[in-house]
């Protein structure tokens, strides 16, 4: 007895693998016209292979119930068709690599492949894959394509039928029926998929695709002859008069692609892959998390304008334009495929548009102010990695600081140690103090600023960089005299006593500007215990224990009460406890108030607290008890 056990095939069922593929592997219809024209192309680039003077020609012509691709291509036999227009996933570009392409089916012969007769490879081509004709079945439910072979003159012509379902007729034409080599795909539209084949939408769609294709393409709508969309070379690849007439036809370029004015114009080229373009740079700054729409070109043929894996992360301050041989597309071809390749592509476009603005400082220190007003944030990102740069453009980049918006070489300038805080909440906090105290404080909390700003000293040698504490500010307070600190110590009790609740505690400083009565000094680990105390006393059991053996000694915030203020002083002067503690609660709400963080419950309640105290106080009327 066999152990063997018998083996089955799967059972494929054609008009649903169809309906998959054509119906999601594509994000819109509109492709259809792309897959159709990528076929066209490569059946020319095969063609002249084997014949570099045979004719180059796309024809479109779109009317009011059909369409028709016509190309100058190699053709294809009727052993050909069953090969590869029947078989899904089956290319005749694919098959070049295996020596089984075209059907000359002619035998490659001792001397090699059909590939290495052809004169052609894989890569020569944009189609990989053997499923685009499956695109037309997004608008259509029934292809027609007629073909006669260049490569086996003596064959006949042949016409191919094929449908949704998945079945498909074949018959071959009488002598003369078709006088070219060549191949004509007809579609006729479904009625709910009319609208992408109207002689308007597809002329649109052409252009949209095949603008940059390096073969003749001429698109009809019925009325006239029939035009060509591809007439003029990329603008990186026509000679203009003089540099300012380039920069003009690249900067027209982009206000046609992408419908705005670029702040300047980077030439991207990378001979290894074949690889040519323009990076716009954007005159209007834009979210780093915004994906930037890349047009990429494969081989002229438009395969995405929403690439973004084209360029790194950090550039999103440029939109690009490229056409390139060796990128590797998706089956979808809407996509690129990320593999060693692309990410070394990536990588030096990155390099080349750092080059641009390196450059920038020494050729055009005008246009890279400019720049950096717009898009400092980008050029933070860069710098942060990138050591050279760092050196190169920190001195340009502004902060905010204690001395307004500037530079960081012109704040350390006068300010030999710079002070930087961790948010921008602490930055609101000390920053009218600090200044007026002649520390110089920089705001650390936007993004890549703190990191940036303790790097100064390996740009500018003899400033250090420190990270501020409350306590540094309150240290570089004036102490009150003695005398009034004295005088204050009853209020000061009562005061200690109406803000314990929030873990702080109070002191009396004399500081300017004297027009600002209180401060209040906090981080962000006195903040958090705060927080995982309330959280600890809200919630019970387990949790609540987990909480509390997370308790640390964080320093307690500080209210600091001004005393060359007049408000103030006048407080201090109270003697009447309750309109004390109302007085404290205004003073300690104020300062909430210019942290600009937002409030909590029992801080919102204290704010309402103190006004209805005073309100009362002011009515003489006796106060009740709130609720």
């Amino acid at each position: 007895m066999s152990d063997v056990s018998p083996t089955h095939t799967f059972q494929v069922d054609l008009r649903g693998l169809v309906d998959l593929l054509s119906h999601h592997l594509y994000s819109s219809p509109r492709v259809y016209l792309r897959e159709l024209l990528q076929n066209a192309v490569d059946a020319i680039t095969a063609r002249q292979a084997l014949d570099a003077g045979a004719p180059a020609r796309i024809t479109v012509l779109a009317g009011q119930d059909r369409l028709t691709v016509t190309d100058t291509g190699i053709g294809l036999t009727e052993a050909d068709v069953h090969r590869f227009l029947a078989t899904i996933g089956r290319s005749s570009k694919r098959a070049l690599d295996d020596g089984t392409g075209s059907a000359a089916a002619a035998d490659p012969g001792p001397d090699g492949t059909f590939a290495d007769q052809l004169g052609a490879s894989r890569d020569d081509f944009i189609g990989q894959f053997g499923i685009g004709l499956l695109a037309c079945f997004v608008v259509a439910d029934e292809i027609t394509v007629t073909t006669r072979s260049a490569a086996d003159p003596a064959a006949p012509a042949v016409e191919w039928r094929g449908g949704s379902d998945g079945r498909y007729a074949i018959r071959t034409l009488p002598a003369g029926a078709v006088a070219e080599p060549g191949t004509t795909v007809t579609l006729v539209p479904r009625p709910d998929a009319a609208e992408w084949t109207r002689p308007d939408r597809v002329v649109a769609l052409a252009r949209h695709y095949g603008s940059l294709l390096r073969h003749e393409v001429v698109v009809g709508d019925g009325h006239g002859a029939p035009a060509r969309i591809n007439d003029a070379l990329p603008p990186w690849q026509t000679r203009h008069a003089s540099p300012q007439a380039r920069r003009e036809a690249l900067a027209a370029h982009c206000r046609s692609v992408f419908g705005f004015a670029p702040l300047d114009s980077i030439e991207l080229d990378l001979p290894l892959v074949g690889l040519k373009g323009v990076a716009y740079v954007l005159p209007t700054s834009v979210h780093p998390s915004r994906q930037a729409g890349h047009r990429v070109h494969l081989k002229g043929m438009l395969l995405s304008d929403q690439a973004h894996e084209l360029l790194p992360d950090w550039a999103f301050f440029v939109r690009c334009v490229v056409d390139a041989d060796s990128l590797r597309p998706t089956a979808s071809r809407e996509a690129l495929y990320e593999d060693e390749t692309l990410a070394a592509i990536r990588e030096a476009l990155g390099a080349r548009i750092r080059d641009w603005l390196t450059g920038l400082s020494a050729s055009d220190p005008a246009l890279l102010h400019q720049f950096i007003a717009t898009h400092h944030l980008a050029v933070k990102a860069l710098a942060r990695y990138d050591d050279e740069l760092l050196r190169l453009l920190l001195p340009w980049l502004p902060f905010e600081t204690t001395d307004g918006q500037v530079t960081l070489d012109e704040f350390a300038r006068t300010h030999p140690v710079v002070l930087v805080t961790q948010t921008v909440e602490e930055f609101r906090q000390v920053a009218p103090i600090a200044g007026a105290a002649g520390l110089g404080v920089v705001n650390g909390g936007y993004a890549y600023d703190r990191d940036l700003v303790h790097r100064l000293p390996e740009v500018r040698p003899g400033c250090s960089v420190v990270d501020l504490d409350p306590a540094t500010v309150t240290a570089h307070l004036d102490a009150a005299e003695p005398a009034a600190e004295l005088a204050a110590t009853a209020f000061l009790h009562i005061a200690r006593e109406v803000v314990a609740q929030f873990d702080c505690d109070v002191v009396l400083r004399s500081f300017h500007p004297v027009s600002a009565p209180s401060l209040l000094l906090d981080n962000r680990e006195a903040r958090h215990e705060r927080t995982r105390s309330e959280l600890a006393d809200s919630a019970g059991g387990l949790w609540a224990d987990i909480l509390g053996s997370l308790r640390s000694e964080a320093p307690r915030a500080q209210l600091v009460l001004n005393h060359l203020n007049p408000l103030v002083r006048r407080a201090a002067s109270i003697t009447d406890r309750d309109l004390a503690v109302t007085a404290v609660e205004a003073l300690y709400g104020q300062a909430l108030l210019l942290t600009r963080r937002p409030l909590r419950a029992s801080e919102s309640a204290l704010l309402n607290r103190a006004f209805i105290g005073l309100l009362d106080h002011a009515m003489h009327e006796p106060r009740e008890e709130s609720q």
